[in-house]
């Protein structure tokens, strides 16, 4: 039996395909999108959806950007891809790019904000190995996440993520977000390296301290281990800063930083950003990525970085404006136990689980998710305008006043 390359016309049929055929890992809702322009989504019926997971971080300049949408036409007609072997003419410029607007030096280009943790991971192994065969040790936080693969999930300190593909990679500790006192217990000799997210994104929009994060880069230096930031979905832009790392006065410097979600506006690409020392510990041969740095993927992140700077005081101003709405909606919902964040990336705490939330909010025209079972999480385009910002906060009222609280004892 073969199936039409044309779109399906409604849920139900794609699910019934998705069953037979996909590897059933995905809980999908019922919403078959069809079209997005600028902060909204179009299902297979027309019905439009203010979109504020925004491809959980990935479409940051929203939908069909005019801009984009010119380089992609334009490269497209030049050149997709090309291999590694070779020369091209956006890589380069995007390295240098990506080196100046975070304080570090090199780069090594990926197809995924997971594949550049393992990148980063095996920077970390080399370098250890190169002082001690002993020095392979990582220490990771608690309640964060990195990714799905092998290397990526041994450093995710969530059990749910890791149980089922265990054993993993040996050597990892981790330790408390912002506990000092077992950061520096766990960080010895033989730690190879120290990873952060400067703000835990599937762990429910927890923040590091800036003093736990100075401490962790003294303790590298100390012990001539790496500090490496996670900066995946709290970076580029997202809090108002290139990157998470610069809201610290004066910013706290990592060794390495990983990137992707925004880099290509859609196009798979990440990017391992490194200083001198770090990037030392690969050489030719030790790493390698077929689609990494691709001609396209490159030119269209070039074209973000072009426009991401004149939104940077928008994106805080808006955020702040944002999350000064929700906390006072908050006070009118006794489950809404806090509302943080920075920028556009922002986190509502609740008393209950978040789910039936997220799926009133879809019903209503909203599209949000929920994080770490009873945290809603807000990663808005960067482009979101103020009424928009309000659009949301009347749907949300109307959604939370749904809830019943507290909820029934039986």
């Amino acid at each position: 039996m073969s199936v039409s390359c044309g779109p399906v016309a409604d849920a139900q049929s794609l699910q019934e395909i998705e069953q037979q055929y996909l590897i059933q890992t995905y809980r999908r809702f019922p919403l078959v999108v069809r079209r997005g322009k600028g902060c909204w989504l179009y299902d297979a019926a027309g019905k439009r959806y203010l979109d504020l997971i925004a491809g959980i971080g990935v479409n940051a300049l929203g939908h069909a950007h005019p801009r984009i949408l010119r380089v992609i036409r334009e490269q497209a007609g030049l050149l997709i891809h090309c291999s590694n072997l070779y020369y091209h003419d956006y890589q380069a410029p995007l390295a240098r790019r990506l080196a100046e607007i975070s304080g570090l030096q090199r780069c090594f280009f990926s197809n995924s904000g997971t594949e550049a943790v393992e990148g980063a991971l095996k920077i970390a192994r080399s370098y250890g190995r190169r002082r001690s065969p002993e020095k392979y040790e990582i220490v990771a936080l608690e309640n964060s996440f990195h990714g799905r693969s092998f290397g990526a999930l041994s450093i995710t300190g969530q059990p749910k993520y890791r149980l089922d593909f265990e054993p993993l990679l040996p050597g990892v500790r981790f330790v408390p977000r912002n506990d000092v006192t077992a950061l520096e217990q766990a960080v010895g000799p033989q730690t190879a390296a120290i990873v952060l997210e400067w703000i835990q994104g599937e762990g429910g929009i927890h923040p590091v301290d800036v003093n736990f994060a100075r401490r962790a880069r003294e303790l590298a230096d100390q012990h001539d281990a790496l500090l490496i930031f996670d900066e995946i979905q709290c970076g580029l832009g997202r809090t108002g800063r290139y990157f998470a790392y610069q809201l610290a006065e004066p910013p706290v410097l990592p060794d390495v930083t990983v990137v992707a979600k925004p880099l290509a506006c859609g196009l798979p690409l990440g990017a391992i950003i490194a200083n001198d020392k770090a990037a030392a510990a690969l050489g030719p041969g030790m790493h390698g990525s077929t689609f990494g740095g691709g001609a396209l993927a490159c030119r269209v992140a070039l074209e973000f970085l072009d426009i991401l700077p004149e939104l940077l005081p928008a994106i805080h101003q808006t955020g702040s404006a944002f999350r000064v709405q929700l906390t006072e909606m908050a006070r009118h919902f006794p489950f809404i136990r806090e509302v943080r964040g920075f920028g556009l990336m922002i986190g509502i705490e609740l008393d209950l689980p978040g789910k039936s939330i997220v799926e009133d909010a879809l019903a209503e025209g909203l599209l949000i998710n929920c994080t770490s079972e009873n945290v809603i999480r807000l990663l808005p385009p960067y482009i979101i305008t103020d009424p928009e910002v309000d659009r949301a906060i009347k749907i949300l009222t109307k959604v939370f006043k749904k809830v019943k609280y507290p909820p029934d004892s039986a």
